[in-house]
């Protein structure tokens, strides 16, 4: 078996259990709970371990797709996503609770079906939580049966579709089905096969190999002062400098065309258009040397980056 490390997105709106799930895949409490009112997670957070003879780094994201997260709030946590998944993830978990479907985790899936591109389905599973609430004898496929939104949503994701009830099901139990071990092990030999029929590759596009190159260059640079740092410390330093880089270069571009970058979408070209535009601002001596520096380097593709940028958030905010 091919030991390498996978990294996997965990997707999901507030309170689905994205963080609990990925306690029950590493089988120990690294990722913070919060039970209170308006629980869930706040902040990306990524913990790199071993499973079942795989090295396996889960990022845990705050709800993305949350209909009521403000920018200021979801901004910061996009970009720490991009750099802890940099050059891209091999997997990514859309994670949902077996329960029934109201109007508001119906526009989740919708806006995740129209935020994912064809390309990105072909690293995407899905995953229900409360798996204790599929009435007994159930499968969750016979769960899916009743609900076209969450059916056509698996059936984008090449049917790959597990379940796992973090509270329950950590007994041994009568039905084999209805138990963590063997659901985290089904999930994982998806994951291992959804890699062997992308050929071994991650998911990537323009903006991810930016944002790696950048981290490779501050890896480059904390070598030379790091005096005993090991290679995990010069890794996670550098992705905290991208990040904040990122912040920066990035203050004027939303959310919406953030997270459309990162799962696909015709906005890749309005990030990278942030990149570019800062890169060659660098070294100016005046601002109108940088307005100058930026226009020039933009000139050939900043018309197909507006347009793209606009559609992307013409179709997620005002879909048909």
């Amino acid at each position: 078996m091919d030991v390498s490390n996978r990294r996997i997105v965990i997707l999901g709106k507030t309170g689905a259990g994205k963080s609990s799930l990925a306690n029950t895949i590493f089988g120990e409490k690294l990722f913070h709970i919060d039970h209170s009112f308006s629980s869930g997670t706040s902040e990306c957070k990524a913990e790199t371990r071993s499973v079942n003879g795989r090295s396996l780094t889960l990022i845990d994201t705050p709800g993305f797709f949350d209909t009521d997260r403000s920018e200021e709030d979801l901004k910061p946590e996009i970009v720490r996503c991009i750099t802890e998944c940099a050059p891209g993830p091999h997997a990514f978990l859309i994670v949902l609770k077996v329960e029934k479907f109201t109007e508001h985790e119906q526009a989740v899936i919708k806006e995740i079906n129209q935020c994912f591109s064809e390309e990105v389905f072909k690293y995407a599973a899905v995953l229900f939580t409360h798996g204790d609430q599929l009435p007994e004898g159930q499968k969750i496929k016979d769960f899916l049966r009743k609900n076209t939104f969450l059916s056509d949503l698996v059936k984008k994701c090449g049917s790959r579709c597990h379940v796992v009830d973090n509270k329950y099901w950590n007994e041994k139990p009568k039905d084999e089905y209805r138990s963590n071990p063997f659901q985290v092990e089904e999930l994982l030999n998806t994951i291992d096969k959804m890699v062997m029929e992308n050929k071994g590759s991650c998911y990537t596009n323009e903006m991810l190999q930016v944002v790696e190159e950048e981290i490779e260059q501050e890896e480059e640079l904390i070598r030379q002062s790091s005096g005993n740092m090991s290679e995990k410390e010069i890794r996670e330093q550098a992705k905290d400098r991208v990040a904040t880089k990122l912040s920066v270069r990035l203050a004027g571009i939303g959310t919406g065309v953030l997270l459309g970058a990162l799962s696909g979408s015709a906005a890749v070209g309005a990030v990278i258009g942030g990149f570019t535009g800062y890169h060659a601002a660098e070294g100016a001596d005046t601002p109108w040397e940088a307005a100058e520096r930026t226009a020039g380097t933009l000139k050939d593709g900043a018309f197909s980056v507006i347009d793209n940028a606009n559609q992307f958030l013409d179709k997620m905010f005002n879909p048909k």
